[in-house]
């Protein structure tokens, strides 16, 4: 099985103006979506919930005919009106299976509910309610700053007894450490600058040499 990539938006780190920013971000959407990326997670949380369906709906535009699916982060309202894959859920938000409930009610049968999680109790907790897979972070650092305890966490997490659900690393993982991330068992690799800072198809073939 090969190793899963997720990309993590923030438009606000390209450069330019708002026009620009989202021009490059969709962009790197389109490229994600050509290079085989699994899964794209629109995080602007700094936007409106109006803006975030219009950048939403375009973001579904890009990744339209690939096998990527798109994730609004904590918005399902949002997901359900763009018609996105699914949504990302914060720790602390909703229950996988509540979310999951609401989808169903509006007529979507196989959503895509991803849950970030920061402890093995996280993901017990994210796994018991149904959610398909666990971002864990940080691993390697988190704003900048290192995290000595983040790898042994991940090894933790992913050799738990009975684990049926997968489980991405996330926080300063690069294309250098990436590999102890496989090694302690992660299913797939998270990350925004990763990915915009960084041509993607070469992030693929890398990863998955």
């Amino acid at each position: 099985m090969s190793l899963q990539l997720y990309y993590i938006t923030d438009r606000r780190q390209f450069a330019g103006d708002a026009r620009e920013q989202e021009r490059r971000l969709l962009e790197k959407i389109r490229e994600c979506a050509a290079a085989g990326v699994e899964y794209v997670q629109l995080r602007e949380k700094d936007l409106s919930p109006r803006a975030l369906e219009q950048l939403a709906c375009k973001a579904v535009t890009a990744v339209r005919g690939s096998g990527t699916r798109l994730l609004i982060s904590s918005r399902t309202d949002v997901a359900l009106a763009c018609g996105a894959h699914g949504v990302q859920l914060p720790g602390n938000d909703l229950q996988a299976s509540d979310v999951r409930a609401v989808f169903a009610q509006s007529g979507v049968r196989a959503p895509v509910i991803g849950v970030s999680a920061h402890s093995l109790p996280d993901v017990l907790s994210a796994e018991a309610h149904g959610a398909d897979f666990a971002v864990f972070a940080p691993v390697f650092e988190k704003a900048g700053a290192a995290n000595a305890k983040g790898l042994e966490k991940l090894r933790e997490i992913c050799r738990r007894a009975h684990a049926a659900m997968l489980v991405f690393a996330l926080g300063g993982v690069t294309l250098e450490n990436a590999p102890l991330c496989v090694e302690a068992g992660a299913a797939g690799i998270a990350g925004i600058r990763l990915f915009q800072e960084n041509e993607v198809s070469g992030i693929v073939k890398f990863l998955n040499t």
